[in-house]
């Protein structure tokens, strides 16, 4: 694989595909619901500790365009800077930036992952091993794998994305009641175009 360095400081865009992709990994929720840790969250995961009212939405569904947007923004304000900052030098494509955002999104660790130094340095193999090694809790397996697929093959995934409603009392997302959609026509619309 080449590595394309180019002159740092050149920003990397967030794509409606990227933010479909990440969707599709993430499920989107309409409601207020607790997460693995008891945080509540909405969205495309969007946690109550980010900043966000997430509250509001206890027992009142947004809309659709609403939990995209709010995603969206935290994406552009808060993640996609850190992948940024993470490869600085470094020329990523666009399924690049969708596998390392998708990873920063799921663990907030893309500044410590040792796979992110392995790539730099060309060590693919050593890369791609580091970001699978990131396989706690088991069930995150299935994930990380696609997102590795994507961010050093280029296989993206389904970018239907799972909407999840919220099981009552305990506000957790009933995943198996999940509906697929497709978001990216309003990523699309929220950004601008595709």
């Amino acid at each position: 694989m080449t590595i394309t360095v180019e002159a740092p400081g050149r920003e990397f865009r967030l794509t409606p595909r990227i933010v479909a992709a990440v969707a599709h990994e993430e499920g989107l929720v309409l409601e207020a619901y607790k997460d693995s840790v008891g945080v509540w969250t909405w969205a495309l995961g969007v946690a109550e500790t980010g900043g966000h009212n997430v509250r509001q939405y206890i027992d009142n569904p947004s809309t659709i365009e609403a939990a995209v947007a709010a995603s969206i923004d935290i994406m552009r304000r808060k993640y996609l800077p850190a992948v940024q900052s993470a490869f600085d030098g470094f020329r990523l494509k666009e399924h690049e930036i969708a596998g390392a955002l998708s990873f920063h999104w799921n663990t907030g660790s893309i500044r410590k992952a040792s796979w992110v130094k392995a790539w730099r340095e060309g060590d693919i193999a050593a890369a791609r091993k580091g970001y699978l090694a990131w396989n706690i809790p088991a069930g995150i397996v299935t994930r990380r794998n696609r997102d590795a697929a994507l961010f050093f093959d280029a296989v993206w995934p389904s970018l239907l994305v799972p909407v999840y409603p919220v099981r009552k009392p305990s506000y957790l997302p009933n995943t198996s009641k999940a509906k697929l959609v497709d978001i990216l026509p309003v990523a699309e619309q929220i950004m601008g175009g595709s």
